[in-house]
Parts: C-alpha cells; structure tokens; sequence
C-alpha cells in the first residue's frame, strides 16, 4: 500500500478513531495538539446525529480531547444543509434526537408543520416509538421523500451493538418500497462540505477512519488518500475482504502523531 505523506489538511473520524467505549483513545489528545501546532485545518466527521457541536465539544473534554465547535461536522448538520438547498424553507417529519431538529431549525425548516412534509428524516435515536414510524411510513406513502443521516444498521455500546438509523431506514423503506438517500457517510457528499468548510482540496487531504465500508470509500470516492485504524470495527484480516483498499493501514492514531 502506498505510504501517506503528511497532507495539509486533515478529516477525521470520531468514533473508533479518537474515542472507543466513551473514551478517548491514546494518542488521540496528542494527535489534535500536533495537527494544531503544525497549523493543519482539520475537522472531525462522524455519522452519529445524536449530538450537537456544543454537546460533543462538552463530551470530548471531559475525556481530555480539546475540539472546538467549528472543528466538528455532524451528519446531522449535513443533512440540514442537504435539504436546505434542495428545498429551502421546507417542512420534515423527523425521528431523532434533539441535536437533528435543532440543526433543521436552524436553516429555517419546520418539524412541526402538520400536514404532508417534504421529508421524512431519520436520525439516530434510542426512543423508538411504533407510532411515530408509522407515521414516518404513512409520509412516505403519501409522497414525502425519504432521507437518513447515516447508514449504519447498528452502534456500538458497552453491552453489545444497538440498533442504530439503517435499521430503522430499512423497515420504512421495506414497508413503503422508498428508498432512503444517505447523507453521512458513505456518501461522499459529506466529504465534500467538509472539503468546503475547510477550503481545501482533495488533492491535499487525508481522512482518518475505521470503517472500510464508510470512511474510507467515501474518501476513496471524493478522491482523498485515505488512513484506516484498526482501533475501531475493522480487523486488519477484514480488509482484503473489500474490492478497494486504503492508502495505508495503521494501528490506532497514534501511530500518526510523529510524523505531523
């Protein structure tokens, strides 16, 4: 696999990259102070609509991560600014967490309109209600575009995995013959708005990820050299499974630290 050089700018993971099981990763905090020191924009990229900036920023220093606000792109926030310029000032039915509909508000669209929504939008939650995925399944039927934030079937949690958005994407689209549109990754469109909100290239861009079927295809498809750790859910034997390859394979992201 061909050897990474030190890019200018950096996209990241969050899950399985700087932080595992609520904690942070080693060499995670030093990572982010190197990429600061050696004046690197960066931005962390996760899947998880569950939280917002301010709630991840709060979370990420109680375990010893310093991340600004502005250093973080939810797939909530993506798929705010997806439905914005598609259909500015529109209406979503909604199934999430606070941090979704807050990040809808603030491009102006209306959660709570009733009637028939541009959208349904899926995010991740861990209150699921059998009435309000039926009401999600009977806008669709009625005509309402299906949308989720990330593809993910499940989560991970101490316990064992989670049912995360995929799955409940795949009973609203099973139920209603829809198919969903998947912002987060992989989908390189979330790559691309974090290209934009850094001003960068993706000629001189790495993105750091443990999910092969996630991070690193859609770096691969937005034409970024890719990094995986093998801190998160991909095993090094998993990864000749695939059809495409990183540029380069590493053990955790410490093992990145020294060479920024």
């Amino acid at each position: 696999m061909t050897r990474v050089t030190p890019a200018d700018c950096w996209l990241c993971d969050l899950d399985g990259v700087l932080i595992r099981d609520g904690l942070a990763i080693d060499g995670a905090a030093r990572f982010l102070e190197r990429l600061r020191v050696s004046g690197r924009p960066f931005l962390i990229l996760t899947n998880n609509s569950m939280f917002t900036p301010l709630e991840l920023h709060d979370r990420l220093a109680s375990v010893g991560l310093e991340v600004t606000e502005s250093e973080l792109w939810t797939s909530a926030l993506a798929a705010a600014q997806f439905v914005s310029e598609q259909r500015p000032g529109g209406s979503a039915f909604c199934i999430g967490e606070p941090s979704l509909f807050a990040a809808l508000h603030d491009v102006g669209y209306d959660t709570a309109a009733a009637g028939r929504p541009d959208y349904v939008i899926l995010g991740e939650t861990q209150e699921y209600s059998f009435d309000v995925i039926t009401t999600a399944i009977r806008h669709v039927d009625a005509g309402a575009h299906l949308l989720a934030t990330n593809p993910e079937p499940t989560g991970p949690s101490l316990e064992g995995p989670l049912p995360a958005c995929g799955a409940v994407a795949a009973l609203v689209e099973r139920a209603t013959g829809a198919t969903a549109f998947y912002v987060g990754k992989p989908n390189p469109l979330m790559i691309t708005e974090g290209l934009n909100t850094l001003n960068a290239r993706p000629s001189s861009t790495v993105i750091v990820g443990d999910r092969m079927e996630t991070d690193i295809v859609a770096g691969i498809e937005a034409g970024l050299d890719t990094i995986l750790v093998l801190s998160g859910v991909t095993t090094a034997d998993e990864v000749e499974r695939y059809p495409f390859r990183p540029a380069r394979v590493v053990a955790s992201i410490a093992d990145l630290v020294d060479e920024l």
